[in-house]
């Protein structure tokens, strides 16, 4: 009877498979040699394979520019890097090195652009797609940007209100500006709300041109952009968001004749399972053949496309490895295996967006196993993890508690988000600070006395947690 860990996976997917492969008995990631780091790094510890990046890239660049090539599309295609899905220099680095462009979300993502700059790393031609909510210092960063020469920098308007604060913000003689309009989606139906906080109702984009931005010579209308957060799928609901998308563009293309762009917010899938399935290759193309077939019918030239995937981009760049402290049989039903760290802090999309992730073991493949919890060291109710494609259940090896090895397990393709959602080093997600931190106490007399304890971190403080200086 065929009852061990391997013959488990191997009766149930594909395996091995692109990423996963077993040498020795040990699980190896894109070749990489799990047991070689565990041995000489200890557990527990993060990896990057940064070439898997490059491979994402090029893997959607020439899928994009087959179709273009298919369907006869005169306009151009352009990858965005999300920088908030990482931060770090030697991931946008590695992703800047397949000619991508960047989107971003926060003013300290300006001063990143310009250690780039200053680093060679980017030039001043860059497509830069500015999104989130303009702060003060956002928009004051965006506009230097502007004047200093970065001609193909993009503020994508958020909300009606920041194209006031924009003119107020622009000066006489300076260059013009070139903006987007970011179309307000519907959610999805088991969504806590309706209607996304961030956008413009499509109904009122219009108007909001006629009245806003026609006939300002200060501002160039030159996109139109639309975000679905869960991504783009093959569903009824995105199909009918980016059908609302379309017919936006072209209504307001036929008014605004320097619209250039349409640009699909939300990224592609990554692989969450070893069972996942997905047509990159067919989504792709019905995305280009309904632009074509759009313009075609309101005779009007076919847009640049951009895509803004961060995900996508380095997602599958990640793992996090641990070693299994102490099993513990809590009940007759459940078994606990005990990690070196805390999920929480580690992967917290797991138990704040039941997000998942790959999980197997590294060694012990040999073994018969069992259905367990895995649980983290902090004394968190939440420190856990439980949640997998096979019926919702993870198995795992059995192991003595009395081997000369433990086991080892790994989160797979944990690359994007996780580190600035836990607060890394410091950072924050979209590179936010974190708030300044005020003491008040009483003194003698009773009176309050307040202090900064803290103050927000400066940028210095982000870029060197982040290898930039």
């Amino acid at each position: 009877m065929k009852n061990t860990y391997f013959d488990l996976i191997d009766q149930s997917y594909y395996f091995p498979q692109e990423g996963f492969d077993l040498k020795d008995g040990y699980l190896s990631f894109h070749g990489v040699s799990i047991k070689y780091l565990i041995e000489k790094y200890g557990t527990p510890f993060k990896l990057m394979y940064l070439p898997r990046i490059g491979e994402q890239i090029r893997k959607a660049k020439n899928l994009f520019n087959r179709s273009i090539k298919r369907h006869n599309y005169k306009g151009n295609y352009n990858y965005c890097y999300c920088t908030k899905c990482c931060h770090f220099s030697h991931v946008i680095k590695t992703a800047l090195k397949e000619d991508v462009h960047l989107e971003t979300s926060s003013s300290f993502d300006i001063d990143i652009i310009y250690e780039l700059l200053a680093e060679g790393n980017i030039d001043k031609k860059c497509i830069i797609v500015h999104n989130g909510y303009k702060t003060k210092d956002y928009l004051e960063k965006i506009i230097r940007l502007n004047n200093d020469g970065f001609i193909n920098s993009v503020m994508v308007l958020d909300s009606k209100s920041e194209i006031n604060r924009l003119k107020q913000t622009i000066t006489d003689g300076q260059k013009p500006i070139k903006i987007g309009i970011r179309m307000a989606i519907d959610e999805e139906p088991q969504s806590a709300y309706y209607t996304s906080r961030l956008g413009i109702r499509h109904t009122e984009i219009l108007d909001f041109y006629e009245s806003e931005i026609k006939g300002n010579l200060s501002i160039e209308l030159k996109m139109v952009h639309f975000f679905i957060d869960s991504g783009i799928k093959d569903n009824m609901y995105y199909w009918g968001e980016f059908q609302k998308a379309l017919k936006l563009f072209v209504e307001l293309k036929t008014a605004c004749p320097s619209i250039r762009a349409i640009n699909l917010g939300g990224g592609f899938p990554i692989r969450n399972n070893l069972g996942f399935e997905y047509d990159y290759e067919n989504i792709i193309n019905e995305i280009v053949s309904n632009i074509k077939s759009a313009c075609v019918e309101a005779e009007l030239e076919d847009p640049d496309i951009f895509t803004e995937f961060g995900k996508y981009t380095v997602g599958e760049s990640g793992a996090i490895v641990f070693s299994v402290l102490e099993q513990k049989q809590q009940n007759d039903a459940e078994k606990w295996y005990m990690v070196d760290n805390s999920l929480m802090n580690t992967i917290p999309d797991a138990w704040s967006i039941f997000e998942k992730f790959i999980l197997l073991p590294i060694n012990k493949w040999d073994n018969e196993y069992s259905r367990v919890n895995i649980g983290g060291i902090s004394c968190d109710h939440s420190d856990y993890y439980n949640s997998e494609d096979m019926n919702q259940q993870i198995f795992l090896p059995n192991f003595k508690d009395d081997d000369t090895e433990p086991l080892y397990i790994a989160f797979f393709h944990t690359g994007a988000y996780q580190d600035s959602i836990s607060g890394y080093g410091g950072i924050k997600h979209c590179l936010i600070p974190a708030p300044k931190m005020i003491m008040i106490d009483r003194d003698d007399k009773g009176n309050f006395v307040d202090t900064v304890y803290r103050n927000e971190q400066t940028v210095k403080d982000m870029l060197n947690i982040l290898g930039y200086e």
